[in-house]
């Protein structure tokens, strides 16, 4: 990703082993247990909080998951970047913090990122009710469509075509109301894993000691200093994030919370210890 030392001939610090060596851990743990038929994503990984399947602890939990158990590629993908992310920065800061200040920096991230996530969840849901209220006053096929390619959603092209010849159907407008809270439901059931939203911590708080540090990014042969680097993550976290792309998955206003506490820890750090913070 970059070309920068990781941490001035110390090696590899222990904290960043050991959040490594936990990862690797628990991603063995997923696929070995999920052949049992245990899928640790039900109590381990972050959902919703008014989903029954919802405890406290998954907001420290989840930042150890990664991927799917029953989805080798997406997990080797998803731990590696994370973790060789962890490695780059984390190990420079680590090194000049101390363990014990990159620890508590991390953890906050990745809860604050949690945080965020729920938030943001909470505020969409919010929306969508409002809007499903409104929808059942008139549930015609254009304010179904309309509904559906504003909160990013899609359905079977067979329903809407069949709906379409016969608009003023009421077993339609009924079918559709069922779809739309079974939307709800799918919605609400939602988890997120991952350690995406501390590592953002991480690397914006590399860009915030390190802002003139020269980077090179894969497949882009140009140097990018490192305070360009992480607010063009930033914008496309939040085009991302505010865009709703069909298909995609990935929890971007995680990563934006992470960037967030960072900024806010790190403000208060400088604030209060001026001369320990760097």
């Amino acid at each position: 990703m970059s070309s920068f030392n990781t941490g001035s001939g110390q090696g590899m610090p222990p904290a960043v082993k050991n959040i490594i060596i936990i990862n690797v851990i628990m991603v063995l743990a997923q696929f070995a247990l999920f052949r049992t038929g245990i899928n640790l994503d039900d109590t381990l990984a972050l959902h919703y909080w008014t989903s029954p399947d919802f405890k406290w602890w998954q907001l420290l939990t989840h930042m150890f998951m990664h991927g799917s158990p029953d989805n080798l590629n997406l997990t080797i993908e998803h731990i590696f970047f994370n973790m060789f992310g962890l490695f780059m920065f984390g190990s420079m800061l680590e090194n000049i913090w101390g363990t014990k200040r990159f620890l508590i920096f991390y953890l906050i991230c990745g809860l604050g990122a949690g945080f965020c996530h729920m938030g943001v969840l909470s505020y969409e849901f919010m929306s969508f009710h409002h809007s499903f209220l409104e929808y059942q006053q008139h549930p015609t096929l254009t304010e179904f469509t309309k509904f559906l390619s504003s909160h990013g959603l899609s359905e079977s092209g067979q329903f809407l075509r069949a709906w379409a010849e016969d608009p003023g159907s009421p077993a339609f407008s009924a079918e559709s109301i069922k779809l739309l809270h079974s939307f709800y439901g799918q919605m609400t059931d939602v988890t997120m894993v991952g350690a995406s939203g501390a590592i953002f911590g991480v690397i914006f708080a590399f860009a915030y000691l390190f802002p003139n540090t020269e980077m090179y990014l894969m497949f882009i042969p140009i140097p990018i200093k490192a305070k360009w680097m992480v607010t063009g993550y930033a914008v496309i976290e939040l085009f991302s994030g505010v865009g709703h792309i069909k298909g995609d998955n990935v929890a971007h206003f995680a990563h934006l919370g992470g960037m967030l506490f960072a900024f806010i820890l790190l403000t208060i750090w400088k604030r209060t210890n001026r001369n320990d913070f760097y």
